[in-house]
């Protein structure tokens, strides 16, 4: 068998619901998914805890956003591996970006794996329905600062996940996709869930979840594809062989969803893989 990792995402909602059952949940899906690289959004990290580590405990490598909301609200990456290098992208791209409601920045890690240095980079835009623009402004500049960070690195690969609060066919997502560019800038990266289910929805945010009704009423949007995994294209397609992708926690566990959201996961190899 060819050498794997496993990267998933997902969107944790902070403590809402009932966490301690929602808790149970997530330490038993993803003890059973045995995850290489996760990008989680929404974590709470404050007095009262440590949500990731109530979820993850010892066994993996923790990195934490440093800039958080009031209420310690933010995005973590966990890893089997200690990361290498860690830099934070700077989301405020305009004036309605409010650091008190949402942190404004994306997480950009390296570590070195079974495949090779990734930089892993956990992106959450911004959720507002009306924001798009933000969202534009926000990919390009991820985007750019990437493509920064990985200059000079023929070595390296970029794997991109989060909750972009966007469907597949918005503005920001078809820049990063490589089906438009932003201004004066362009960039490719494959979404997993094309690659690996053609033609399924795939949708994250929905109301097959009742969660997304129980704290706000989000009932009168339509079921969205709106959580990713993506990784960096060359000249030719992907750096990684894309193996499978699918959601995650996606059914009830004794009538309890472990979020609002569903997640995503992908298996990746090497491109030499067959």
């Amino acid at each position: 068998m060819a050498e794997r990792i496993r990267v998933a995402t997902l969107n944790i909602w902070c403590r809402h619901g009932d966490w301690p059952a929602r808790r149970d949940v997530l330490r038993e899906g993803f003890k059973e998914l045995r995850p290489d690289l996760v990008a989680l959004q929404e974590t709470v990290v404050d007095d009262a805890g440590d949500q990731v580590r109530e979820i993850f405990g010892d066994e993996y490598a923790v990195l934490h956003q440093g800039r958080r909301t009031p209420e310690g609200v933010g995005c973590s990456l966990v890893s089997r591996w200690p990361a290498v290098r860690v830099e934070e992208i700077d989301l405020c791209v305009t004036e309605r970006v409010n650091p008190q409601d949402f942190p404004g920045r994306s997480t950009a890690a390296e570590f070195e794996t079974p495949l090779g240095p990734v930089l892993f980079v956990n992106h959450k835009p911004n959720w507002q329905v009306g924001y798009e623009r933000e969202r534009e402004l926000q990919a390009l500049g991820v985007a750019r600062s990437i493509d920064q960070l990985a200059a000079d690195r023929d070595d390296l690969h970029v794997v991109l996940a989060g909750d972009f609060d966007a469907r597949p066919e918005t503005a920001g997502v078809r820049f990063l996709t490589g089906r438009q560019s932003l201004g004066d800038y362009s960039v490719n990266y494959q979404d997993v869930w094309e690659i690996a289910r053609p033609g399924e929805d795939g949708h994250t945010f929905t109301l097959e979840n009742p969660s997304i009704v129980a704290e706000a009423d989000w009932s009168r949007i339509p079921p969205r594809r709106i959580d990713y995994i993506m990784v960096r294209c060359d000249d030719r397609g992907p750096t990684l062989r894309i193996h499978s992708a699918d959601r995650i926690f996606d059914t009830p566990t004794e009538g309890v969803h472990g979020s609002d959201h569903f997640g995503v996961t992908t298996d990746l190899e090497s491109p030499e893989a067959n």
